[in-house]
């Protein structure tokens, strides 16, 4: 028999799913700070519990992406390469203060609602971030964008270790200035690709810690794979600039509660 607390986390799973199915974001970026708002789960728990359900619901849509090559490997292995090693040093590092602490407590908060924010600027200034690139910067040498892949990598995955935010809108729109000849879906593919090793690393991570509730990650998991689902069928039928405006407002809503 399914408990009423089992079925809010799966009706929690469902929505985020949705929206996931719907604007490609908002996995990380809504379940960990909803667990904490909502439902009280301390934020080590709420952030590597999201990293291994990231790690599931993003190795289906890296199997689809793979199976339309929509996945650019060497984009993958170049952001890995960075994000891999990152994600193991600041393991490391909270192994040594304890992942319960106050003081993990208050980095993984402030962090978090960092996070939140400059996802949702990227989702508000898109365009415009990208147009003032392209005046500014343009196409980058190789060599450069291949370096520079690899430090968004360790970037990525620092925040996603002790946040769980950043490998969605961030991650796409840090490979949409070093890669602008690449198509988008192949794009949205390689980020996608990459965050399967990055938050099942992490997730291991935070499991070895002892941060995992499985039965929590249980009932979300039960709720949000049909919600991608159903997101993904009707992404094509909502305009986009709505659906990214009410998820940014949503994340602006959340880091400034978290940040209180």
């Amino acid at each position: 028999m399914i408990g009423s607390v089992d079925l809010l986390y799966s009706i929690l799973g469902f929505w985020v799913g949705l929206l996931v199915g719907m604007t490609g974001v908002g996995g990380g970026s809504l379940m960990t700070p909803l667990l904490i708002l909502l439902f009280g789960i301390h934020p080590a728990t709420a952030v590597g519990t999201d990293l291994l359900y990231a790690a599931a619901t993003k190795s289906a849509g890296t199997l689809v992406h793979g199976l339309n090559r929509n996945i650019d490997w060497r984009i993958v292995r170049r952001l890995a390469v960075g994000s891999v090693p990152m994600t193991a040093l600041t393991l490391l590092v909270l192994s040594r203060f304890g992942v319960h602490s106050d003081a993990v407590y208050g980095v993984i908060t402030g962090m978090l609602s960092g996070a939140l924010g400059a996802t949702a600027a990227a989702l508000i200034f898109r365009k415009e971030i990208l147009a003032f690139y392209a005046v500014r910067v343009g196409e980058l040498a190789p060599r450069r964008t291949a370096l520079l892949t690899v430090s968004v990598g360790a970037v990525l995955g620092l925040l996603v270790l002790i946040s769980s935010v950043g490998a969605g809108a961030l991650g796409v729109i840090a490979l949409i200035l070093l890669y602008p000849r690449l198509p988008t879906r192949q794009i949205v593919g390689s980020d996608i690709a990459h965050a399967v090793p990055l938050t099942l690393v992490a997730g291991i991570g935070h499991w070895m810690l002892g941060s995992i509730d499985w039965h929590l990650l249980s009932a979300l998991l039960a709720g949000s794979l049909p919600g991608i689902v159903i997101g993904s069928y009707f992404s094509v039928r909502v305009p986009d600039t709505i659906l990214r405006l009410t998820l940014a407002t949503t994340l602006l809503l959340v880091a400034g509660k978290l940040a209180l």
